[in-house]
């Protein structure tokens, strides 16, 4: 788990004594993780430390979400899930909440995403979201339905105890229809009732503005995620903060319960194959 020791004054990047521009030249493109989620927190305190409506932190997230956008894309990354608004954000004031919304709408432009041959997908509750809302991505994800490259994952209205409370609901009226029975349910079951079926679980979590929590976010995908959190807020997360968290996930040994020494030995046989 990455976490940074001090909160870089506003406007200024966090370093560890290696130039920033350097990360990017350090990644190794044969181990690019496959699925990136990404907790993009930070907006409103970026925002109030430079005197601001927290309106204009969400509007410069924006700005962050098209440029990783952009370089997840050129890196061949596959999937890029992006929490964007949770089910309990809409606790929030209603000014801002409406101000989300509209900014939700501003980032889903035709331009970021065929330049990109970038598709779009929506996971989360949409009842609650406004029917213009709905709409406008209803319209982006047909649009983008053909392009082949990254698939860009918007989480809104989205958490994870929703998500799993609507797959037990779904499972137990198969069950109650007697399509299932109990004993049939097993992990896969789960899995193919939530909302990510049609995606592998993140290689790797990064969560921006210095909390250590995952804040009700794919809790069931990310039991093998490797984890990096930093103090950087998400407007100032540019491709080189980006970048150097994929070599920290690069330089991570993933053993999935298994000891160093099965990995080892599981990767000279793939080695000699």
């Amino acid at each position: 788990m990455q976490t940074n020791a001090k909160q870089p004054a506003p406007g200024q990047q966090q370093t560890d004594g290696t130039a920033n521009s350097t990360w990017r030249s350090r990644l190794d493109m044969e181990r690019i993780p496959a699925h990136v989620a990404i907790i993009m927190d930070g907006n409103g305190r970026w925002a109030k430390a430079r005197g601001l409506n927290r309106s204009l932190g969400h509007q410069q997230g924006v700005e962050t979400v098209r440029a990783i956008t952009t370089l997840a894309s050129n890196l061949g990354i596959r999937f890029l899930t992006l929490y964007t608004f949770s089910t309990e954000n809409w606790n929030r004031p209603a000014d801002e909440v409406a101000a989300l919304m509209t900014l939700i709408l501003a980032s889903l432009e035709e331009e970021i995403f065929m330049k990109n041959n970038v598709r779009m997908r929506i996971i989360g509750d949409l009842t609650r979201v406004p029917q213009h809302v709905r709409d406008s991505i209803e319209r982006c994800e047909e649009r983008t339905s053909h392009n082949t490259g990254l698939t860009m994952v918007i989480a809104l209205s989205y958490s994870s105890r929703w998500e799993l409370t609507e797959a037990a609901r779904r499972i137990a009226r198969r069950v109650a229809e007697g399509k299932l029975t109990p004993d049939d349910i097993c992990e896969n079951t789960v899995a193919d009732e939530l909302a990510t079926t049609f995606m592998p679980d993140p290689d790797l979590l990064i969560r921006t503005g210095g909390e250590l929590r995952l804040s009700n976010y794919l809790l069931w995908q990310c039991a093998y995620s490797e984890l990096y959190f930093c103090d950087t807020y998400w407007p100032d997360f540019d491709e080189e903060a980006f970048c150097k968290a994929l070599v920290d996930f690069q330089n991570r040994e993933r053993r999935f319960g298994k000891t160093s020494e099965q990995v080892e030995a599981t990767q000279n046989e793939q080695n000699e194959r």
